[in-house]
């Protein structure tokens, strides 16, 4: 899901790397002149987006061509390499390691990592280390990236004093190096969209699905490798080759605000093109189908702790499996609370 364009003078080794971007996103597309038109007088009402854009004007992130050919900086160039191309180092044909299912970090962290509302990562260097209820400890920057690689990738640890574990932390400290300690920027990470009132509808969600997705995922969510099956052109969203149940964007709540502020990629630049009600149930319909069933089960060692939507059991709330899943969650959320302020 991750197309990006570099701006202002690039060098050859830039451009090098644009073409492997590009060959490596969720949705490349050729942007012509039509559609930068398009991009520009499109307009939305939408206030999150509205405040992320007013905001970004503020903030200017940084601009990896203006980075120097130091060691430092080709720490975080080989950093931010990683990032939009992991399969051809870690993927199953990988330069360094063949322990990931062949799709990118790029896949759920937009334009590696730039754009908000895409999974951005303007907020890692500001708010890490974190305490995160999901492993009920602080988690460095390291941690969180190993976690991404043994669940969205599928993978296995690599060792947090490798130089690709460095230079990835170096690119995730450099994007965010201008925001303040504890501050989140607008757009970054996920963005939260309203519960629906009812169960998110898988059925519909297909219908989205084959209407919105299908030409750049497939009928069967499989993608579209590349030729040299070194990665994909087009990544999985379900499949053995796809995230597993314990990756973020298993649960609802986190794959349909991604859907609707990025999908489809070549039509959701700027405004949401689709509404909350088709994100949440093409999400559903998503996460219905089969993946890899890989599960940690030192996860939310705090039951009151999971969220309304993590579809696994045991819970310290009455709700099913079932309605974690797929909803409606506004019962389950006002339950959790009350079970949270009676244990304080």
């Amino acid at each position: 899901m991750g197309i990006w364009t570099a701006t202002g003078k690039t060098t050859t080794l830039i451009k090098t790397q644009a073409v492997q971007s590009f060959r490596f996103s969720w949705f490349p597309v050729l942007l012509g002149a039509g559609f930068s038109v398009a991009f520009i007088l499109q307009v939305t009402n939408d206030p999150e987006v509205l405040k992320s854009k007013e905001e970004n004007n503020k903030n200017k992130w940084p601009d990896i061509n203006l980075l120097p050919h130091t060691t430092e900086g080709d720490l975080i160039r080989y950093g931010r390499e990683l990032i939009v191309n992991t399969a051809a180092y870690f993927g199953p044909k990988g330069k360094v390691a063949a322990i990931t299912n062949g799709m990118n970090c790029q896949n759920c962290h937009v334009m590696a990592g730039l754009k908000p509302f895409g999974n951005s990562f303007s907020a890692v260097a500001s708010t890490y280390p974190r305490y995160r209820d999901r492993s009920g400890r602080v988690e460095s920057i390291e941690f969180r990236i190993n976690d991404c690689l043994e669940r969205s990738l599928n993978g296995k640890i690599i060792d947090s004093n490798s130089n690709e574990m460095k230079a990835m932390v170096a690119y995730l400290i450099w994007v965010g190096k201008d925001v303040k300690k504890g501050e989140k920027p607008a757009g970054s990470g996920i963005t939260e969209i309203p519960y629906l009132s009812r169960a998110a509808d898988p059925a519909k969600g297909k219908s989205v699905f084959e209407s919105k997705c299908v030409r750049c995922h497939g009928s069967n969510g499989e993608g579209v490798m590349l030729v040299d099956s070194n990665g994909y052109m087009y990544p999985p969203l379900w499949g053995d080759k796809s995230y597993n149940v314990s990756a973020g964007l298993y649960r609802l709540s986190r794959l349909a605000p991604f859907i609707k502020y990025n999908m489809p990629f070549d039509l959701a630049q700027s405004s949401p093109e689709l509404s909350d009600e088709n994100a949440w149930d093409v999400a559903a319909f998503i996460s219905s189908q089969a993946r890899p069933d890989k599960k940690f089960s030192q996860d939310w060692p705090k039951m009151e702790t999971k969220p309304p939507d993590y579809p696994f059991g045991p819970y310290a709330d009455r709700f099913t499996e079932q309605q974690h899943k797929f909803g409606p969650f506004i019962p389950i959320k006002a339950e959790i609370e009350k079970i949270k302020s009676g244990i304080k």
